[in-house]
């Protein structure tokens, strides 16, 4: 069983990291050009929508969705189910964003925001269909579908979002992109997906599923919470071009870390609920998710610190440049992302949503204080965005913590697998920074330092005999080995 699981995760690795490949490159490019065309403020404007529109797709999705990836058996009956209840949830909260709208706008000062809002939150109802098509694939480790619809719908939002920008069309420019986004990426999956939903609803199986799920869906509302509180802070305390500028600095970090550690952590969680009741192996495919991330993450993140300033001089202008900051604090911040992730979907794979629902109360607890304080006593929101990289250390050992008992994976453990990363990326760094006093180019530094710290970080690797390198090496080969077995 564990050839056959081993074999499937690698094939479902790959499609994965393929779509989010192919996803982020499309996106990048999208982004510098939009970027370009439109002004902080506009930016600032889509992440106040976006608190809301965001808020709501959690409660839509309720934890459901991963409670059917977790769950031992589940049917087309189960699918419907969960579909129904979604369905209905977005239709309320659709009618809740439409009709507070206007209020929204008020508090803000932001006149405009009315329609784009009330049109961009169409998502939700899109999402209650899209979440169980989404479930239904990864349940099934057949991620190659989900690869595909991607990969449609972000060339065609990008082609639509771009089009609306060059028009003129300002935010409703970014309203476009991100609600194309989400119709073709359900009607992509749709063409491809047998399952439709059926006139069926089982009670006892909606209340097992979301006993489940509900502990999800607190966690999720509060992690969601937590994150958007800064964006609504941010906009009212200071301004919507503030705001713009750090959605702006955390957008790039957080995709580079979405595509390598969004990647691997929902195959890892799917595998993990197939051998739920094997707690060793368990650990081991947790512990290899860990250090394959980590291995993959640090140096990019270090990478893109390194280099922010003229990078984002020629991608996205000079007037960006004081998004710089904020960057290079939230590659930080994602830097930590695979000890979160793993650990999480560690639990969520082995059914422990209330661990999971804990460990997020006592986070936003320390969280929302330290927060609040740098917005409304140190009123900077460079000390604000701090705060988040602060809470994410103190968080890397506040979520490993059950995992010392739930799998045997202690925090300690986990310090000395990832260990080698974060020293290994920190020593390749230091000797690709000073070459950013040689007056270059902008294109020609960030070439020369790209160049100099991903050949220190491999061969560094590669000397010290790191087992993430091997691993990643061995698992390419095998890949390519599958691709040509099937060709």
């Amino acid at each position: 069983m564990n050839d056959s699981l081993k074999s499937k995760t690698i094939s479902s690795l790959s499609w994965k990291l393929f779509e989010k490949g192919g996803r982020a490159i499309v996106e990048l490019v999208v982004q510098i050009v939009m970027a370009r065309l439109l002004a902080p403020e506009q930016f600032g404007m889509l992440a106040i929508m976006l608190v809301f529109v965001n808020v709501g797709s959690v409660i839509v999705q309720s934890g459901l969705n991963t409670a059917l990836v977790q769950a031992p058996e589940a049917d087309d009956g189960d699918f419907s189910t969960v579909f129904w209840m979604s369905l209905a949830l977005s239709a309320v909260l659709y009618a809740a964003v439409f009709a507070a709208a206007p209020a929204v706008a008020s508090f803000y000062a932001m006149e405009d925001l009315v329609w784009p809002l009330r049109a961009l939150a169409l998502i939700l109802i899109v999402n209650a269909y899209n979440a169980v098509q989404v479930a239904r694939v990864t349940r099934d480790l057949e991620l190659k579908k989900v690869f595909r619809a991607t990969l449609v719908s972000v060339v065609v939002s990008g082609a639509l979002g771009i089009a609306a920008a060059l028009a003129g069309l300002g935010v409703w420019a970014l309203v476009v992109q991100q609600l194309s986004y989400q119709v073709a990426n359900c009607v992509a999956l749709a063409l491809q997906v047998a399952w439709r939903p059926r006139l069926a609803f089982r009670l006892e199986r909606a209340g097992r599923l979301f006993s489940f799920g509900w502990k999800l869906l607190a966690s999720g509302l509060l992690d969601m919470g937590y994150q958007s509180l800064s964006d609504l802070v941010i906009g009212k305390q200071f301004s919507a071009s503030s705001l713009g500028l750090v959605s702006q600095g955390k957008k790039y970090p957080q995709a580079v870390g979405s595509l390598l550690d969004g990647a691997i952590q929902p195959v890892m969680l799917s595998a993990v609920a197939r051998v739920q009741d094997d707690a060793a192996y368990v650990r081991r495919l947790v512990r290899r998710a860990l250090k394959t991330s980590t291995f993959l993450i640090v140096p990019s993140m270090a990478l893109f610190a390194v280099v922010a300033e003229p990078l984002v001089a020629l991608l996205l202008g000079e007037r960006w440049l004081p998004c710089v900051p904020f960057l290079q604090m939230y590659c930080l911040i994602y830097a930590l992302l695979p000890i979160h992730t793993s650990n999480l979907q560690a639990l969520n794979g082995m059914g422990r949503s209330d661990l999971f629902l804990k460990l997020e109360l006592v986070k936003k607890a320390y969280g929302v204080v330290l927060l609040l304080v740098a917005a409304f006593v140190f009123k900077d929101v460079y000390v604000m965005v701090g705060t988040y990289v602060l809470t994410g250390v103190i968080s890397t050992f506040v979520n490993a913590w059950p995992n010392r008992r739930v799998i045997g994976y202690s925090y300690a453990e986990q310090v000395r697998d990832v260990a080698p990363a974060f020293l290994l990326a920190a020593a390749s760094a230091a000797l690709a920074w000073p070459l950013g006093m040689l007056g270059l180019p902008a294109i020609a530094q960030v070439a020369l330092q790209a160049a100099v710290m991903a050949a220190a970080y491999l061969g560094l690797a590669r000397a010290f005999k790191v087992e993430a390198l091997s691993y990643l090496l061995s698992t390419a080969r095998e890949m390519l080995g599958s691709r040509r077995a099937r060709g």
